[in-house]
């Protein structure tokens, strides 16, 4: 065997501005593909993205040439395996429960959507990015994690600065120093609410792991609060964001859904055709092959996800969006240790809170000009803005 092919002609501003065609031609052609641009290896086919996923023995999620690290100032438990992984994720995810979501958190989320959206103006042309999926988003988060203190515009700015210093595959010195100053930000606002989250304990992330009997440290407490913030944003607002153009560009499945009140499968249909977040790294620990050729230890392999959402081996017209799929075995959400751990907010939230309350305010809402919606993003990917009218 030998090693992969190098390519350096693909870059990085492809894969931000319009990565699928790029992934499409790489599923046929070299599903197993050294970029030059990313320095890593992509893979594209769901079978290899699965194989790597679920094998941590072999494949580590310690990379230490991901610019995440930098862009937290921390060794996160996004980038730990085994029982470091397990520790810091088992210290966030008591207050993220599909039991404590349901009925902890089920009621507030209600009351905030009810707020946002009906804050919406009948009629006007409204972009729901910007007025509705990101402040939503960015307000549920902020409760669940114990922090309500911030408001939107800072728990938005923090999110988008960190997802662009995570996934500075350019290691851009601007994007970084951007995220050192949000990390500054945050660190003084945790320490100043630290007192009162022991104090009075709510149920909320934050005090849950100060709280906690044998709590993790005080510098893994304010990274995972972090990693919620940079992922915990963006997922729903870009999945939210992406069914819409989904269903109001297709407006017979949009009645169909209705009819069957099939919001759930609408969420996971958007979620595979547009993966929020689109790929992820892993380092292999010692010589292995995959799709035919050799890694080699040390060598950083890039699952892409978003790829493997429309595999032709699984998918059929995968390229396009339809709810009514017979099976959606999607990735969206990873698999393996790393599966989300906000996978249950994401689906309560948007598919069975949000959209259905957003159709029934505006049943008429119609999308004037999908060309005018902008998407980007190679690591996280949605759209940018949604400009609808509201009827």
């Amino acid at each position: 065997m030998a090693l992969a092919p190098l390519d350096e002609a693909i870059t990085l501003d492809q894969l931000s501005s319009d990565p699928y065609p790029i992934y499409r031609r790489l599923r046929a052609e070299s599903p197993v593909l050294r970029v030059a641009a990313t320095g890593r290896t992509l893979l594209t086919k769901a079978a290899l993205t699965k194989a790597v996923k679920e094998n941590p023995e072999l494949f580590s999620s310690d990379d230490p040439h991901t610019p995440m690290k930098p862009a937290f100032r921390a060794h996160t438990l996004m980038r730990k395996d085994g029982q470091d992984h397990f520790v810091e994720r088992k210290a966030i995810s008591k207050s993220l429960t599909p039991k404590m979501i349901k009925t902890d958190w089920g009621p507030l989320y209600e009351q905030m959507a009810e707020e946002y959206v009906g804050r919406l103006p009948r009629g006007e042309t409204v972009d729901l990015f910007s007025e509705l999926c990101g402040p939503l988003a960015a307000r549920i988060l902020a409760h669940i994690l114990g922090i309500p203190e911030a408001n939107d515009e800072q728990m938005q700015r923090w999110s988008q600065v960190l997802i662009d210093g995570a996934g500075n595959f350019g290691w851009k010195p601007e994007l970084f120093a951007a995220s050192d100053a949000a990390n500054d930000e945050m660190d003084a606002l945790f320490a100043a609410l630290e007192p009162k989250r022991r104090a009075e304990p709510d149920g909320s992330a934050f005090s849950v792991m100060l709280n906690a009997d044998d709590p993790i440290p005080m510098s893994q407490i304010y990274s995972n609060i972090k990693i919620a913030i940079g992922g915990g944003i963006n997922e729903p607002r870009d999945a939210l964001a992406t069914i819409l153009y989904g269903l109001l560009t297709n407006p017979d499945q949009l009645a169909e859904v209705r009819a069957q009140d099939a919001w759930d499968k609408a969420f996971e249909e958007g979620i595979r055709w547009v993966a929020p977040i689109q790929v992820s790294s892993r380092r292999a620990l010692e010589d292995t092959e995959l799709g035919g050729y050799d890694i080699l230890k040390g060598d950083t392999v890039m699952t892409v996800q978003a790829s493997a959402n429309r595999d032709e081996e699984i998918y059929e017209d995968g390229e396009n969006f339809f709810v009514f799929r017979d099976k959606n075995p999607h990735q969206a959400f990873g698999n393996g240790p790393h599966h989300c751990a906000g996978a249950h907010v994401a689906r309560r939230t948007v598919g069975k809170i949000i959209l259905p309350m957003l159709f029934d305010r505006f049943p008429n809402m119609t999308l004037p000009d999908p060309e005018a919606v902008v998407w980007k993003g190679f690591g996280f990917r949605g759209p940018i803005n949604l400009p609808v009218v509201l009827n």
